[in-house]
């Protein structure tokens, strides 16, 4: 496995404050780095780890100069096993010495150490993926995630919580009706937020972001789950969702309201899609709608 960028793990001070930094200077564009087999092919790239490789090495190159942040989906490269893995690692190394903020969308969640154990890997000093934020999985309890979030800010690092995902066969969790607890009354997906906004209040009174994060897709409506913009304060959204999935950029304030300028909206397929020697093209002309 190539040597860890984990050394710029937390570089610049925390997550929330880099992440809006990076807001600020180049929108909340966020470029996924999604190797699906017909993509890989649409750039002649073979389907096994160094065509994996050579696309993310590519994603990054044309994302480095117009974007701040990418996305890489961690089970396109994990199929193709430790080589695979090597491969994104490799990528993830790129990223952050290209100056982007990377999101590991690796969708973890346990609980005790097994929880630890995927910490270290992707947000503890010295992980061997390090990223500047991973994507957790809340639903065997938030609290099954403090040793993760307390990690991930040890090292200046963040995280971005499951709440309100696109896929059908969610809704009827992530909509449920809490009957009990601190959250009694709230969607499951409402209480989500709230133990993300919580962790975000010292940010949000110096008009930062926190550095917990939440995971919002941007074809469900808010209404729908419960969620208010105003329960949004202070935390970062990573809002999948755009361009083939039927989201469009143009739209982000009509979504979010006014939690719109923390939304870091994620598009792979339409900007990877098409000759490679076109992505740069591609992601300013994404630049430009949203920054509409």
């Amino acid at each position: 496995m190539p040597e860890s960028s984990a050394s710029a793990v937390g570089a610049g001070g925390r997550f929330g404050d880099r992440l809006a930094a990076a807001i600020a200077a180049r929108t909340g564009l966020c470029l996924g780095i999604d190797p699906h087999p017909a993509l890989l092919a649409g750039w002649d790239l073979a389907d096994d780890a160094s065509g994996l490789r050579d696309f993310g090495l590519r994603a990054v190159d044309a994302a480095s100069p117009r974007v701040g942040i990418v996305k890489p989906q961690v089970a396109l490269f994990e199929r193709h096993g430790a080589a695979g893995l090597d491969a994104l690692a490799e990528v993830l190394a790129a990223a952050r010495a290209a100056g982007l903020l990377v999101i590991a969308d690796a969708k973890r969640g346990d609980i005790g150490s097994t929880m630890d154990g995927y910490a270290a890997a992707w947000s503890a000093s010295g992980a061997p993926f390090a990223a500047d934020a991973v994507t957790l999985s809340p639903y065997l309890g938030f609290g099954s995630l403090d040793g993760a979030i307390a990690t991930a800010g040890e090292s200046g690092a963040g995280v971005f919580v499951l709440a309100a995902t696109s896929n059908p066969e969610a809704r009827a969790l992530q909509t449920a009706v809490l009957g009990g607890g601190a959250h009694r009354g709230r969607t499951v997906a409402a209480s989500i937020v709230a133990e993300a906004a919580a962790r975000a209040a010292e940010a949000a009174e110096r008009g930062s972001l926190g550095d917990v994060g939440v995971v919002i897709g941007a074809t469900v409506r808010l209404i729908d789950y419960g969620i208010r913009p105003a329960d949004l304060i202070g935390v970062p959204i990573l809002a999948p969702g755009f361009g083939a999935q039927g989201a469009r950029l143009g739209d982000l304030r009509s979504l979010y309201g006014d939690a719109a300028r923390q939304v870091l909206a994620s598009s792979s397929r339409e900007l990877l899609a098409g000759p490679v020697d076109e992505l740069g093209a591609r992601l300013d002309a994404a630049t430009a709608e949203l920054g509409a």
